[in-house]
């Protein structure tokens, strides 16, 4: 005697199986689509574009670049170096750190890019950067305060309770930005202007505020009133009207 097949109503998923399953598919679609968006453009002068945010970034991080890490306190001497020079990376001179939202744009929360670092560990960023550096990066969010490390292989900004903290850097830059002032160089004052620059180009501010040129006075000390010469077409009209109604008032009494 042949078994009964289940029904479907036995073999039927409950609707939390059914939201999980959704899910768990959901999440391998993704991973198979990888990241959302366009994908990075090699520059081929050392930095890369991300077309999705405007940013362009240095293709080398501080460890290849000099084969050193550094500590909060001088990491604006690396800063200052790549923007020292330039000529080698894109020629520009506008290089900063990220803040904590722009590191987290390298981070791949698919798990489909990844490249080695220099212990030849897997990270999850794109492997159109150079391979061979380092998976941290300090951020802006970092004070003489309060010390905080971007880790790249964890999508992860960390607090640490000393400075003695060692970091790679990864440096951004946008179309725009002013270049960052130089460790031990203070910003130029706005009165350090020169006087050609401040003549050639007078504010209107200051051209409303200018006074404006004293009336006339007469030989008593009192002001001449200055006649006015851009009369309409109508108030010349309504006066030539006013001058022959006074003609006729007086030609009346007159006469």
């Amino acid at each position: 005697m042949s078994e009964t097949p289940p029904s479907s109503e036995a073999t039927e998923l409950s609707p939390a199986e059914k939201a999980k399953l959704a899910a768990a598919k959901k999440a391998e679609a993704a991973k198979k689509a990888g990241p959302v968006g366009d994908p990075l453009v090699d520059n081929g002068d050392g930095t890369i574009t991300d077309p999705n945010t405007g940013f362009t970034w240095k293709k080398t991080d501080a460890w290849l670049d000099v084969k050193k890490f550094y500590t909060w306190a001088d990491h604006r001497e690396y800063v200052d170096w790549v923007n020292k020079n330039k000529d080698k990376f894109g020629g520009y001179e506008n290089w900063r750190i990220p803040n904590k939202a722009e590191a987290l744009t390298l981070f791949d929360k698919t798990g489909v890019k990844s490249l080695t670092d220099k212990n030849g560990t897997s990270y999850p960023i794109d492997a159109i950067f150079a391979p061979g550096g380092a998976s941290n990066t300090w951020i802006t969010e970092c004070s003489d305060e309060k010390i905080i490390r971007m880790d790249l292989k964890i999508g992860v900004a960390t607090d640490y309770p000393t400075a003695d903290v060692w970091s790679s850097m990864r440096l951004i830059r946008k179309e725009g930005e002013a270049a960052p002032v130089k460790e031990g160089a203070a910003p130029t004052p706005p009165e350090a202007q020169t006087a050609s620059d401040q003549a050639a180009e007078p504010s209107a501010d200051a051209a409303k505020a200018a006074p404006a040129a004293p009336a006339p006075k007469a030989s008593g000390g009192t002001p001449k009133p200055i006649p006015r010469k851009d009369f309409t077409s109508e108030e010349k009209a309504a006066m030539r009207k006013r001058a022959k109604a006074h003609a006729a008032e007086v030609k009346a009494r007159k006469g």
